[in-house]
């Protein structure tokens, strides 16, 4: 289960980047940025402050050059629309780490969730072969394995004294 939410959560992180990366190639404005802050390693990230339409804006986490100081000026482009879409001018995306590691993880994701699958369905069909039950058989001995010894706490351990009615299913042959 926690295969799949990382695939879904890294396909969403693909696509939002790929989403940014269309808005900002498809009327695409180019304003200077002033960096403010560089990475120090840890989980910091580098910030940029620029101006679009009059507003103050900051971009996090966007991939500067190595030789990049404090107060350098950086060439962004932002989506016409959308002035917190933003890259870098001449890059792809916003932040090519996110699509990189989304082509990476979401195929890795999705493998070990069709293992995952598989491994469950093989016991399921290994536990009805082996009992010579029916899939919803297997299905209600799992959960009966849940609790401890059986289900004790339900017939304290004996048979149930249901009587059967006659001129039932049974009776006809």
């Amino acid at each position: 289960m926690l295969s799949a939410v990382l695939a879904v959560g890294m396909c969403l992180l693909g696509w939002r980047q790929a989403d940014q990366a269309d808005r900002i190639g498809a009327h695409p404005v180019r304003v200077e940025g002033v960096v403010t802050q560089l990475p120090t390693g840890g989980g910091s990230y580098s910030a940029v402050s620029y101006r679009a339409a009059g507003q103050p804006h900051t971009a996090a986490a966007l991939p500067l050059a190595d030789g990049a100081k404090l107060g350098d000026a950086i060439c962004l482009e932002h989506a016409a629309d959308d002035a917190g879409a933003v890259r870098i001018c001449g890059d792809t995306y916003p932040q090519p780490v996110g699509v990189g590691l989304a082509r990476f993880s979401v195929p890795v994701a999705l493998l070990f969730f069709a293992v995952c699958m598989l491994r469950i369905l093989r016991h399921r069909r290994a536990v009805a072969i082996r009992s010579g039950q029916s899939r919803f058989a297997t299905t209600v001995a799992l959960a009966a394995g849940a609790l401890p010894d059986g289900m004790p706490a339900i017939t304290q351990g004996k048979r149930s004294r249901r009587r059967r009615r006659s001129g039932g299913r049974r009776g006809l042959h």
